[in-house]
């Protein structure tokens, strides 16, 4: 398939039209304060082989803000990660260790769900 007519997350999958491309509008949304956050962690092994991982969602921002903080859990917890479409993704079952460096930094009253 050529890469003009790949599918996207919203649903386009072919256009007639051979000038057709598909222009991703993406606002960046100002970084709230920490205790303005309403940050969830949770655990979760759904959709990754089995694979236990460290959810941290909810976080409202620029994308280089949510990578800077996935770094920062990432380091304090000595494992690799990710963050995806909002979503800051921690290897292993790190749930303590993430909500306490939450805590620590200012976060508001952070939900532990799972």
């Amino acid at each position: 398939m050529s890469k003009k007519n790949k599918p996207d997350n919203r649903g386009f999958v072919f256009s007639t039209d051979p000038d057709f491309r598909f222009e991703e509008v993406r606002e960046e949304k100002e970084t709230l304060p920490p205790a303005q956050q309403n940050l969830r962690v949770k655990l979760e092994t759904k959709h990754r082989a089995g694979k236990t991982v460290t959810l941290v969602d909810g976080f409202v921002g620029t994308d280089d803000d949510a990578e800077k903080l996935g770094k920062q859990l990432k380091n304090v917890c000595g494992t690799g990660g990710s963050v995806k479409d909002g979503e800051i993704i921690v290897q292993g079952d790190h749930r303590e260790k993430v909500l306490q460096f939450l805590l620590k930094n200012g976060y508001a009253k952070t939900k532990k769900a799972g």
